[in-house]
């Protein structure tokens, strides 16, 4: 259960919260045992109705950080996974309001317009009370549909209207039942799409960026067969993670198609002249020796940032290459495992999968994370080592959270914004267990 942390708030929060807890005593003074059962009643009414404007403060408030890009700056590459760890929430709790957030709150475009909202008629009515948050996400989950981007613009935005008013009379699973029929007659009435096969191309492109990070991949695919393969694999990985991931669908796919790679290549099940996790080439000016590794270079030409790089040097390669004044290779060291098979089934047994708190991803597309970094001494062994997902592995490298085995099990202290107490989480051992 979450509980306030921090230090009593001041001036207008301090205000706020005054008058909050005030009206919050009075409200159950009047649930009392005195009350009648119309009181009783009227009661259950004003806190439906209080909910309702604490969640349009809530999404309000998550829409403007998530525009000012505080969660990213701390880390967090969606806001869900932010809030979950915040507020103690589940994620799909935080998902519920991110949905929200981007649907009924003002957009702003990439010149900085602000843009009304995704979805007007719903904002309107969420924003005078008449709509809960599940109705906001109800709507935004059918409109969101495949059967729903088929659909003619125009048509669509009279159908979210519909929806929106039939919201204020139905609950939530009566308006999913609704809307959807609503869309699929809509997409019924839709002209058939062209049935003549076009000309077959299987083409696949790969350009790398000139900036020397990432690049452009681009593919056609016109055989079935090749192509269902693709999407089938790309597909069993890209639904969102446990119902709270606000990643859109290409994000989705793009991941889970680098993952794919990614656990192919380690798994050793592509030719020996690729089968391998990306080389890191550390280069390391001869001056430059004691101070460690300051970029790296990847295999493809692509240079990598500093966290980035102690990501990959966690489960990778290796090649450390010592250069000269003039830019020469010095020496070369041979490629390692910097964590070999017998130590990742150790972690396998001690963590089950990814070890960060209300994450279930398995061990399978997990990688080992080095507590004390390896380029800065950290050892390679079981006291040092932590299983985490990709996500995980990422927010560790990007944010505040500290890693430490305590009792011989990992366990993650949250930064200060999270939990001023910074009191340590860990995920639930099974009964029984060590």
């Amino acid at each position: 259960m979450f509980e306030y942390s921090g230090c009593m708030p001041t001036g207008r929060l301090g205000t706020a919260h005054r008058l909050l807890t005030e009206a919050m005593t009075a409200l159950e003074a009047a649930a009392g045992p005195a009350a009648d059962a119309d009181e009783l009643l009227s009661v259950l009414a004003l806190c439906e109705e209080t909910t309702r404007r604490l969640d349009r403060t809530a999404v309000a408030t998550i829409a403007t950080l998530d525009r000012q890009g505080t969660f990213a700056e701390r880390g967090y590459r969606s806001p869900e996974l932010a809030l979950a760890d915040l507020l103690n929430w589940e994620r799909a709790e935080a998902r519920r309001r991110t949905v929200a957030a981007g649907h009924v709150r003002p957009r702003t475009a990439l010149d900085g317009t602000i843009l009304p909202a995704a979805l007007p008629a719903t904002a309107e009515r969420f924003a005078d009370g008449r709509i809960g948050l599940g109705h906001v996400h109800v709507i935004a989950a059918v409109l969101g549909s495949h059967a729903a981007r088929r659909i003619d613009p125009e048509r669509l935005t009279q159908a979210e209207a519909r929806i929106a008013e039939h919201a204020t009379v139905y609950n939530p699973a009566e308006l999913r039942t609704w809307a959807t029929r609503l869309i699929e007659a809509l997409d019924d009435d839709d002209p058939e799409p062209d049935d003549a096969p076009p000309p077959q191309l299987n083409t696949l492109t790969v350009v790398g960026h000139r900036s020397g990070a990432g690049g452009r991949i681009t593919g056609r695919y016109d055989d079935a067969a090749l192509f269902d393969a693709i999407a089938t694999a790309a597909d069993a990985l890209s639904a969102p993670r446990d119902g709270l991931d606000e990643r859109r669908p290409e994000e989705r796919r793009a991941e889970a198609l680098a993952e794919i790679c990614a656990h192919a290549l380690d798994r050793g099940t592509v030719p020996d002249t690729g089968g391998r996790r990306p080389v890191i080439s550390v280069l390391i000016g001869l001056d430059d020796l004691q101070r460690r590794a300051r970029a790296a270079v990847l295999d493809f030409g692509g240079t990598t940032t500093p966290e980035s790089l102690r990501m990959l040097a966690c489960d990778a390669g290796i090649v450390p290459i010592v250069m000269n004044g003039a830019g020469q290779p010095l020496d070369v060291g041979r490629t390692r495992r910097t964590v070999p098979d017998g130590l990742r089934r150790a972690v396998t047994a001690r963590d089950h999968g990814c070890a960060h708190p209300g994450c279930d991803r398995p061990p399978s597309w997990c990688e080992v994370h080095h507590i004390v970094p390896w380029e800065t001494g950290g050892a390679t062994a079981l006291d040092n080592s932590v299983m985490l997902c990709r996500v995980h592995h990422r927010l560790m490298h990007h944010s505040e959270w500290i890693i430490r085995i305590r009792h011989g099990l990992p366990e993650f202290v949250p930064p200060r914004w999270i939990d001023p107490m910074q009191r340590p989480r860990s995920r639930p051992r099974p009964a029984g267990a060590a």
